[in-house]
């Protein structure tokens, strides 16, 4: 595992210009003080809500060693309420920055702060063009201010769609004029909208509904792309995005955006979203209620992370995100996570001992944290404080080179090793032997800057949690070895979990697959356990099946070797192996499990592709493969033979259950399955109707359900096409009929009379047709006037 990270105090305070005030203001108030620091670190800015006794005011506080003029700014209502301090590129000198204070109605004034003399007004701008305009959120990018402003409608009487749609979201540039500092002209990226809070990153703004945003507003979120003037709707959870580069300003308008996705929209559930920041990368960073922790790429694509211990978050409850470097920063109830952003691994959990945190930028120091508290500023690092005893920077590169020798040495391949290669599973060799090699560099994590060259440090960074996962993993099997035998069981699961999910992050050939199946079949529980911790399966609260797997994930379980490949050694693929642990563990969750892996391909591949894994053999075949192996049949393997059928959706499929229900005599079962699946396609409904009205021809068990069966009938059969089929099913006498039987089997016209009544009554197409013109008013032509 990863070494304890050190938290050490950089700042008392006693630094700052009135250090004491600042300690003073984070200790007022109810509410927690947002504080935010400068691009250059020598300022911090506290914004104090309005919860009496205090004013709502924002106060700026510097290093000593720049002193100046103070700034200081208060209001209370009614007055308007302060939205977003922002720091904005300065359009006048390249590399500073300004202070852009933006009130609710739109006033924003422009600070900067110059050594020596203090903080200075530049401007007093007005960010809104119309007077009852109320800004809802702000952000910055470069020199331009992005915000949603609400516009009430002018009719105080308007519809409630009319309100509901009543804001807009717009951009305008701080330029420098004749008369100093100004506002470009505005330039308006999308109108009549719902409310959202905009978050910009250095290339894209996130677009995000608002707990106020109407339930079919707040399924999905949208991404602006300034540079492309391209907006693009995403449903990441539902895998649905969709782009549109706005030509004219005619096209900004949202409801004219989602004419052509409403019908996709609309069966979306709304987006599960509690706390929402941008990523260093530029991707979104958004919490659920859950507390599962997710990244929207600019894309629309979304990855999950990681998932906040605790359950469910309350809705009071302040969770905040911070990334430096790829390391994500998160504090919730006091607690202090720190989660590789690319591998979600949890590297560090802190109990922070401190009533209110905030997280704050790290100037170039990207693996230290700085977290600023009521009794001053913190530094979260994972490396060593410096000592005489750390060795001269050529001698560790010295070191780190000779290791990459003799790692060279090792390895399978002749050729040069390079950071991509090592990466791949089947390279990498040896790697306790490398591990004990680097374990000083990787304590050390020496940077370019320290003498270490870059090519080391990029090798280092990269191989860096690779070594750790094994070293951690070479920790585990010693642990199993001296364990007592009590606890032997629950070091073995731990084991078999770390194996199972290393070999799913690796290339997924025959050896590795000849692995899984032997760790299947000597650990099955523990291998179980394993395989619903990787794709993260678990029941929500609708009591579905969801998994949260990585693609990575889904193609290593549907994409691997298969039967055809492994040969006759008893080597069962991937997905094989895991419906086999469905069967025996949880075996009602496996139909959902084959669903959602169509799901998945459904996505991942085109329809028909020969490289898919519905390409070769369909899923649904490959879990009755399965099932078709148990040694001993019982009712239950009926059933689950039924719904495996069925959640493939497949017409051939879905027949083949109606024929087993059939066969069952499941008549209650057989009516359902038909009133469901005819509304797949017409010609499957067809193929139903057919297959059904052949077994009333036959017997009287669908006698009642007829009221049910009739409405089923596809609207191109007539009732020529109804007695032909009848004819052809009719059961074949044992002797001569007899004209008054007292057997009340047989099929009667009157039985058959209210389907043939429907179909005769059924209007044709070319009935359809004419009714129009023969209802028109100008049909028959009026009786010309008679000529007396």
């Amino acid at each position: 595992t990863k070494q304890a990270g050190m938290l050490r105090q950089v700042s008392d305070f006693s630094d700052f210009s009135r250090g004491h005030w600042l300690q003073e203001l984070l200790c007022q108030g109810e509410e927690p003080s947002h504080v935010q620091s400068s691009p250059d670190g020598q300022h911090l800015l506290v914004l104090q809500k309005s919860q009496p006794p205090p004013l709502a005011r924002v106060v700026a506080f510097q290093h000593h060693s720049i002193g100046g003029a103070d700034l200081e700014r208060s209001w209370q209502p009614p007055q308007p309420a302060l939205v977003g301090l922002l720091f904005l590129q300065s359009p006048v000198t390249l590399g500073s920055w300004v202070l852009a204070i933006v009130w609710e109605h739109g006033r924003t004034e422009v600070w900067h702060f110059v050594v020596a003399v203090g903080w200075q007004l530049l401007q007093t701008l007005e960010l809104c063009q119309g007077a009852r305009a109320r800004i809802i959120s702000v952000c910055s990018q470069g020199a331009t201010l992005v915000w949603c402003e609400e516009r009430p409608p002018l009719d105080a009487h308007s519809g409630m769609s009319k309100c509901a749609f009543r804001f807009c979201v717009c951009t305008r540039s701080l330029e420098v004029g004749e008369q100093g500092m100004r506002l470009g002209t505005v330039r308006i990226v999308l109108h009549n909208s719902p409310e959202y809070q905009v978050l910009a990153s250095p290339q894209h703004i996130f677009l995000v509904p608002t707990a106020a945003s109407f339930a079919t507003t707040s399924k999905f979120l949208l991404i602006w792309h300034p540079e492309e003037a391209k907006l693009t709707i995403a449903a990441p959870s539902a895998g649905f995005i969709h782009s549109k580069v706005l030509y004219s300003s005619s096209e900004s308008d949202f409801r004219k955006l989602l004419l052509g996705s409403v019908g996709l929209l609309s069966g979306l559930a709304p987006l599960d979203i509690h706390t929402s920041a941008v990523s260093n990368s530029g991707g979104l960073l958004l919490v659920s209620t859950k507390g599962a922790v997710n990244m929207v790429e600019p894309d629309g694509t979304q990855r999950h992370i990681f998932d906040l211990e605790g359950g469910p978050l309350a809705k009071g409850s302040s969770v905040q995100l911070k990334t430096f470097g790829s390391i994500l920063a998160c504090v919730l109830a006091g607690v202090l996570y720190l989660v590789d952003e690319n591998s979600g691994r949890l590297i560090e959990k802190k109990i922070l001992n401190m009533k209110e945190v905030h997280l704050l930028e790290s100037l170039g120091e990207e693996d230290s944290i700085q977290l600023l508290t009521q009794t001053g500023i913190y530094s979260f690092s994972f490396s060593k404080p410096e000592d005489s005893s750390r060795p001269e920077p050529c001698l560790v590169e010295m070191v780190f080179e000779e290791a990459c020798r003799y790692y060279q040495r090792r390895s399978l391949s002749s050729s040069k090793l390079t950071v991509e290669k090592l990466k791949k599973g089947g390279v990498f060799q040896a790697p306790v032997a490398l591990a004990a090699i680097l374990q000083h560099s990787l304590h050390q994590k020496p940077k370019p800057a320290r003498g270490l060259q870059d090519t080391y440090a990029k090798l280092l960074s990269t191989m860096s949690l690779e070594l750790q996962s094994y070293m951690s993993l070479e920790l585990l099997k010693t642990c199993v070895v001296c364990a007592p035998e009590s606890e032997v069981e629950s070091c073995c699961e731990e084991l078999v979990e770390q194996e199972v999910n290393r070999v799913l992050h690796s290339d997924m050939d025959k050896d590795n697959l000849a692995y899984l199946n032997s760790i299947f079949a000597s650990f099955p529980k523990a291998a179980w356990k394993a395989t619903r911790s990787c794709l993260q399966l678990q029941q929500n609260g609708d009591g579905l099946l969801v998994a949260r797997a990585t693609p990575e994930v889904w193609k290593k379980v549907l994409g691997g070797p298969q039967l055809e490949e492994v040969g006759q050694n008893g080597v069962v693929p991937l997905f094989e192996l895991i419906c086999t642990s469905f069967l025996r563990f949880k075996p009602k969750w496996l139909p959902s499990f084959v669903e959602l892996t169509q799901q998945y391909v459904s996505i991942s591949w085109a329809f028909s592709s020969k490289e898919g894994p519905e390409g070769r053999v369909p899923l649904y075949k490959r879990a009755l493969g399965v099932l078709a192996r148990k040694n001993k049949r019982s009712e239950a393997d009926d059933e689950m033979e039924l719904e495996l059928l069925l959640c493939s959706k497949r017409p051939k499929a879905v027949l083949q259950a109606l024929h087993l229900l059939i066969r069952l005599k499941r008549w209650q079962r057989v009516v359902e399955v038909a009133e469901k699946f005819s509304k797949l396609s017409p010609l499957l409904n067809k193929e139903i109707f057919t297959t059904l009205l052949a077994e009333f021809a036959q017997h009287r068990e669908l006698d009642p359900y007829v009221d049910t069966l009739w409405p089923l009938c596809p609207a191109e059969l007539t009732a020529s096409d109804i007695l032909t089929v009848v004819l052809q099913h009719l059961p074949h006498p044992q002797e001569d009929p007899v004209p008054f039987s007292s057997e009340g089997n047989q099929l009667t016209v009157g039985l058959l009379k209210p389907l043939l009544q429907r179909v005769v009554q059924r209007p044709c197409a070319q009935d359809e047709m004419y009714s129009d013109d023969l209802q028109s008013p100008t049909f028959p032509p009026p009786t010309p006037p008679r000529e007396h």
